[in-house]
């Protein structure tokens, strides 16, 4: 893999799973002005997620780590999954009745995040990260 190859994908993986990380912080512990566990499992028992605090959970859990796993590079592929399918409840249960476009409150921004996962849990996370280390 090319050094500049390497190196978009290690700007993609930390902005991408720093954000993740951050938003799933948001969930579990009430971060960077999120609501923290219970309110967000009350939240998601209003969408239907139910049970909501479990829900809330396994969302926050998959997020953090996924987005820890995908900055750090580690373990990529499950990283990648974990993004992509938190990316794919959202559309399901939250933004797909809102057709695509982000700016009504649809699945755009979703969908690319989505993408963004999948495609870097299939080319591997490059030279500077932690599975090139490790394996």
């Amino acid at each position: 893999m090319s050094l500049f190859v390497s190196i978009g994908l290690l700007l993609i993986r930390l902005v991408i799973g720093v954000s993740f990380a951050a938003h799933g912080s948001q969930k579990l512990f009430g971060w960077f002005g999120g609501h923290g566990l219970k309110a967000t499992g009350d939240s998601f028992d209003s969408m239907g997620m139910k049970p909501g605090y479990t829900m809330a959970l396994l969302a926050g859990l998959a997020e953090f780590g996924g987005g820890l796993l995908f900055a750090l590079g580690l373990l990529t592929p499950v990283a990648g999954i974990l993004i992509a399918v938190t990316m794919l409840v959202a559309i399901i249960k939250v933004h797909g009745p809102s057709g695509f476009w982000a700016t009504q409150g649809g699945y755009e921004y979703n969908l690319m995040l989505l993408v963004v996962g999948i495609g870097v849990a299939f080319t591997g996370a490059g030279l500077f990260s932690l599975d090139a280390v490790i394996f």
